[in-house]
């Protein structure tokens, strides 16, 4: 069976780098633009491997228009809230999107009805679907938990090799990682970078991600580190989604700070401490308290200084709300969940 696996945007492909490993398949894109980057992004990274050759070659990326599909058969999983429309009905679409955040969906929230199977990553995933309103019938919906967090609990990330690759210099220093969202969710990058730099790289080694849709500022962060002098801070950019992949930053960090992103919630697999930077965004899904990141982690509100926040709320941490959230948001949590993918799509 031919597996596609299609997205708006290159980083939200990241998403299926897991499944990719396992079952192999094809990249599917709607605009010149996005195939061009994508093949760049991946030759990139198996130049610069982060921590092994994850693809011998680069992936096939093929162009068509998703709105009229012809001649295509057989698995889209789409990371995207977009219509696809298989003209000639010869394919099975499966809808998985790209994190397990507040936001809400982009597009039209109906589209999402138009698909054969949703994956779920867990009951987060179930809330924010009753939250738009929509009806999926049960059938539809297959729990697999979360992939992304297979390499982390199966232990298949090499940490020593990431930081070597990140360049971080003192491995005695706690890690702090920063990554907050773009301007759609009120992120919190161009308000905190600096301050974050000067005062967070006295005491710890600080990862900061940018989004995606904000790879454009890293080449001028990086200058204004330089002339500063300043040391201990490492940019991760978002777009080497091979190298830089998500799981790897959560994987080598102490203690996250971040505002309406997604990755509040797909660190809750470290049971480490989250800050949030209150940023009064509000076009939020409305959350049961079990299934509400601010309910647990601590919020800053610069009332005191951000090195003195952060000492503090690792000193204090409580893992335990932190697992219980975990197993409330996610199923399964047993690095099998590519596994439970790749069953689903040999029965079908």
């Amino acid at each position: 069976m031919n597996i596609y696996y299609y997205s708006h945007q290159v980083y939200q492909l990241s998403f299926a780098i897991q499944l990719y490993k396992q079952l192999g398949g094809i990249f599917l894109v709607r605009k010149l633009n996005r195939k061009l980057r994508l093949k760049w992004y991946c030759r990139k990274s198996q130049r610069q491997n982060a921590i092994d050759s994850i693809f011998e070659k680069t992936p096939k990326v093929v162009l068509r228009n998703i709105k009229k599909l012809t001649g295509l058969k057989g698995v889209i999983i789409s990371y995207s809230n977009t219509p696809i429309h298989c003209l000639d009905n010869g394919c099975i679409k499966i809808f998985m999107g790209h994190g397990s955040g507040d936001k809400k969906y982009g597009g039209s929230v109906k589209t999402l009805t138009t698909y054969d199977f949703h994956f779920i990553s867990g009951k987060k995933h179930m809330a924010k679907l009753d939250d738009c309103g929509i009806h999926i019938p049960a059938e539809k919906l297959i729990k697999i938990g979360n992939p992304r967090f297979d390499e982390l609990i199966n232990g298949d990330i090499d940490k020593g090799q990431y930081l070597k690759y990140l360049g971080v210099k003192d491995l005695t220093r706690k890690i702090i990682l920063y990554a907050p969202t773009w301007k759609w969710g009120n992120g919190t990058l161009h308000l905190y970078f600096k301050d974050f730099s000067r005062q967070l790289s006295k005491d710890y080694s600080l990862i900061i991600r940018p989004h995606y849709f904000d790879r454009k500022y890293i080449p001028k962060m990086k200058r204004w580190l330089n002339k500063r002098k300043i040391d201990n801070v490492y940019i991760s950019n978002p777009a080497n989604i091979l190298t830089n992949d998500t799981m790897y930053d959560i994987a080598v960090s102490d203690i996250l700070i971040s505002d309406t992103s997604s990755i509040t919630y797909e660190y809750l697999i470290t049971q480490n401490p989250i800050v949030i930077l209150n940023n009064n965004y509000t076009d939020l899904h409305e959350m049961p308290t079990s299934l509400d990141i601010k309910t647990i982690a601590t919020i800053y509100n610069e009332s005191s200084s951000i090195s003195d926040f952060v000492s503090n709320t690792l000193e204090n941490h409580n893992p335990e709300p932190y697992k219980s959230m975990l197993n409330d948001c996610f199923y399964f949590n047993d690095g099998q969940s590519t596994k439970r993918i790749t069953e689903f799509l040999q029965s079908v």
